[in-house]
């Protein structure tokens, strides 16, 4: 079988032969063939991710519908749409389960010469599409999940497509940074956060000092987020809520509710292992069904009770929170949710926590401001530092959480509160557990990709190419 250059790579040059040495001097020529495959990919990133947003949304919207015209389905619905999209995965592409950036991260830790060629077990195309079909699958039948995780892996399977179709002979930026600028330009188009992505990068998925590859990200980055906004328009994630950026004695509560919250999402972190953990002893498909199913049976059950506020990512929620002054949530809804998202992730399907971790930490922050009798001037501003904090204490990343909401909310004059709630909760969530829960499912994701490389499968070991 002859190894033909793809229609893609017989593009690419034609361009470089006709175009490209004719235009530019050697130096820039070879600055130019090492970025334009990821310009393409980071194109590609911002359509997909467009695509995907709107995807969720109708997939969201569908589930809310059905639940408040026939709430009786949830007993039915949800225990099948779980063991759909658990079964999904589970037959199609085992490593599209979850979040997506413990792949991403295993991804680069595995992205040496030797080992290069075991991550199309993490981060492939088949996997990528496997990623959106479960988790919108799950999302129609009433599951607890976001899209900002999955973008990131889909993400970065798509910059380690093109990175492995450039002609032969064409300079090449490294594996490594083709999967960190993927994560970069995956989460600045799923947010509309392009700052956000360049933070998320330096602090979660490398450890490599940012000068190896500051250039690659900033440019992905910036194209991803351009590409989405062109569809979208310039839109904030969260709209401008009213804050007023309050000092003196309130930082004491800020720092009372920061603490709070980074602890409860710390929790949350470890309660989603412990429940992965007691789930794997279910070895046989019958028995991991079983489990899937009463999953979903237990969210529909909460979801009869509650309504649609008990499923979704709990976007709908964190608006009416900030914009329609609506502050009568119901005590036991934090709960509900928190059930909600341990019971989705445990699973086995494809979906993120990112959004739903923020909308969590929106219904903490409430309930924590009516609780302290919070004025209702600082309110928002109490809920956007319990978004922040939250976030932190599951994801530990408590400057990508403060950019993030600050980038969603265009609240520049709260950057020091959100800092301030970042810093607080990540000291708070160390007491729980000193590894991050990323970091946690990263080293079973390495693990896992080693075992399954070691196999009779040929697509998974190395092949010698990029």
């Amino acid at each position: 079988m002859t190894n033909r250059p793809s229609r893609y790579a017989q593009v690419l040059a034609w361009l470089d032969r006709h175009v490209i040495r004719r235009l530019y001097t050697e130096r820039v020529r070879r600055v130019i063939l090492q970025s334009l495959p990821f310009w393409v990919a980071s194109i590609l990133t911002g359509l997909v991710a467009v695509g995907y947003e709107e995807l969720f949304v109708w997939a969201e919207q569908t589930s809310f519908a059905w639940i408040r015209t026939q709430p009786l389905l949830v007993f039915m619905l949800t225990p099948t749409a779980f063991v759909v999209a658990w079964w999904i995965v589970a037959k199609l592409a085992p490593a599209a389960r979850g979040s997506g950036i413990p792949q991403v991260m295993a991804g680069i830790e595995l992205s040496s010469p030797t080992t290069h060629g075991r991550i199309a077990h993490l981060l492939s195309l088949r996997v990528a599409i496997v990623k959106v079909l479960s988790s919108v699958v799950l999302l129609m039948g009433g599951g607890v999940i976001g899209r900002e995780g999955p973008t990131i892996q889909i993400s970065a399977a798509i910059f380690r497509a093109i990175n492995r179709l450039q002609p032969a002979g064409w300079p090449q930026l490294s594996r490594q940074i083709a999967l960190v600028t993927g994560g970069a330009a995956g989460l600045a188009a799923a947010f509309n956060t392009p700052l956000g992505g360049i933070v998320f990068v330096v602090e979660e998925l490398t450890q490599t000092h940012i000068t190896r590859f500051r250039t690659a990200v900033f440019t992905a980055v910036i194209i991803a987020g351009m590409t989405a906004q062109a569809l979208l328009g310039p839109y904030l994630y969260l709209g401008f809520p009213k804050v007023t950026a309050s000092t003196g004695w309130f930082l004491g509560v800020i720092a009372l509710v920061a603490i709070l919250c980074g602890f409860a999402g710390a929790v949350f972190a470890k309660t989603l292992l412990w429940v992965n953990a007691y789930r794997r002893r279910f070895r046989t498909v019958a028995t991991q069904a079983g489990w899937v199913f009463g999953c979903g049976l237990l969210l529909g059950g909460l979801t009869f009770l509650v309504g649609t506020d008990a499923v979704g990512t709990g976007k709908p929620i964190i608006n009416r929170l900030l914009f329609q002054n609506d502050h009568l949530t119901p005590w036991y809804l934090f709960p509900v949710r928190f059930a909600g998202m341990a019971l989705s992730y445990s699973s086995g399907a494809a979906g993120g926590i990112f959004a739903t971790s923020l909308s969590a930490g929106a219904i903490l922050g409430d309930g924590l401001s009516r609780l302290l009798n919070v004025a209702p001037t600082n309110t928002n501003l109490l809920i956007l530092v319990s978004m922040v904090s939250f976030l932190t204490g599951v994801v530990r990343s408590p400057f990508t959480a403060a950019i993030l909401v600050l980038e969603m909310t265009d609240r520049h004059s709260a950057i020091f509160q959100l800092l301030l709630g970042g810093l607080m909760a990540q000291g708070a969530a160390s007491l729980v557990d000193p590894v991050s829960f990323y970091e946690h499912l990263k080293t079973g994701f390495v693990r896992e990709t080693l075992i399954h490389s070691s196999t009779d499968d040929p697509a998974s070991k190395p092949t010698g190419t990029n």
